[in-house]
């Protein structure tokens, strides 16, 4: 790619953010609503909230891209081309593989794939001066051409890092950018949804109801059982029968375990617990992550799950006395009302099934809790949850499945972290142990 170019590329994204940064009327008014939309959800800086803008935001129907195309007219059709072209840029996680002058060869840590970066603006060349290859790196890419990208917005340096802190990373990531998690990788996304409908499926045919109530003790042994299930539900979608052993399942089609394992996921079918039944090394393309309780809902006398196809699982210790406060109020409904509206894990889809089920009771304490008479559920309720923060449509949810490779590092990193407490146990007995006996 030609120096002339990339200075070109340079020039036009500069045009376009002093394009926002300048605008009045429209424009203007479309960032101040995203920016108060986004910040309730997510920790962006200034510079990165507004490159997000570029791509996700609306001014009506069109995006900021598309506005500042049609009040340009004397661009050339390369420029424009150029420019629609980054409505495709996405943040990622991404690792330092190699870096020559201003070309960096990246990896997405959360998809493996690989791209050849530039740094155009002087300010990106002077960040990454001190990047080194191995290190990690949180930024956004935009497309130059069909093998090439440039750095858009700004970057955040996270250094070197072992498989617990980037696990941690990872998450940190996902909690921010949710929607480019798979961001280029159509395909992955499209599985990951996929995994969320099969658990949905899977979870009523076991219940019997998309929605139950029991203590978190009983709920965590059914979870257990419910895995099982699922597991039965893979074997099943594969073509073969969860009532056999797997050896005897390989022995019949005239395959060796690792080849059973081979021919699975050659058929685009998740070998998980297949591979780990035969205690194989199958790789499937995307896993379902262990289901388990956090601790304190194990305690909990009572948790209510809802599921949803979309929405995910919500676990609710609280669903039920929610329930009896809209019928019976009691000290605590207001302090009750406002964490179901702050809480980010309590989602649109709680507060949908509530209020079918108790329209005018839950209008009524909305009313009395907001000091607002005038509320209207079927008229205010999105909006309120949406000012709450609350995405109106459903993003992926954590009971989604996730690439193979981020499955591994999360497996290794709770090992790791694992070793390391148990470690910290025993030299804290030792210590303990020759105070006691040294005096």
């Amino acid at each position: 790619m030609t120096n002339a170019v990339l200075e070109r590329a340079h020039s036009l994204k500069q045009d376009l953010v002093n394009f926002v940064y300048d605008a009045e009327g429209a424009v203007a008014e479309a960032l101040e609503t995203y920016a108060a939309e986004q910040l309730k959800r997510r920790k962006l800086d200034p510079d990165l909230l507004l490159d997000c803008f570029l791509t996700e935001g609306q001014v009506g129907d069109r995006t900021p891209i598309e506005v500042f195309l049609a009040e340009q007219p004397e661009l050339s059709e390369s420029d424009r081309a150029l420019v629609r072209g980054w409505q495709r840029a996405f943040a990622g996680l991404f690792a330092v593989e190699a870096l020559e002058g201003d070309r960096f060869e990246l990896r997405n840590w959360l998809t493996t794939q690989r791209y050849t970066v530039r740094a155009l603006a002087p300010t990106t060349r002077s960040t990454l001066s001190r990047v080194k290859p191995g290190e990690i790196l949180s930024t956004r890419i935009a497309p130059l051409d069909e093998t090439t990208w440039m750095f858009s917005g700004p970057q955040k340096l996270l250094g070197n890092l072992g498989k617990p802190k980037l696990a941690v990373a990872i998450g940190n990531f996902r909690d921010n950018h949710r929607p480019d998690l798979y961001g280029d990788a159509p395909e992955l996304e499209a599985e990951a949804w996929k995994s969320v409908e099969v658990y949905h499926e899977v979870f009523v045919d076991f219940f019997g109801a998309e929605e139950v109530t029991m203590s978190g003790y009983e709920l965590n042994q059914k979870m257990d059982e419910f895995s099982t299930r699922l597991t039965q539900r893979t074997l099943a979608a594969a073509g073969l029968d969860p009532s056999k052993s797997l050896d005897e399942l390989a022995a019949e089609a005239g395959l060796s375990e690792a080849e059973l394992v081979a021919t699975a996921e050659a058929e685009g079918i998740d070998p998980q617990a297949v591979a780990e039944a035969l205690g194989t090394q199958g790789k499937p393309a995307m896993r379902m992550p262990k289901i388990q309780l956090p601790d304190e809902l194990k305690k909990a006398e009572q948790v209510t799950v809802l599921t949803h196809p979309r929405w995910g699982q919500a676990l609710l210790p609280t669903y039920q006395r929610f329930r009896r406060l809209l019928t019976t109020p009691e000290e605590g409904t207001e302090r009750l009302v406002r964490h179901y509206l702050e809480e980010p894990t309590i989602s649109v889809y709680v507060w949908h099934q509530l209020a079918a089920e108790f329209p005018q009771a839950l209008e009524g304490l909305l009313q009395t809790t907001l000091a607002n008479p005038e509320f209207r559920l079927d008229r205010d309720l999105d909006e309120l949850l949406k000012a709450h923060g609350k995405p109106l449509e459903p993003e992926l949810p954590d009971i989604a499945s996730v690439p193979v490779h981020l499955h591994e590092l999360f497996e290794a990193a709770l090992k790791e972290v694992q070793g390391a407490n148990k470690d910290s146990k025993r030299k804290k007995g030792a210590a303990t142990a020759k105070r006691g006996f040294g005096g």
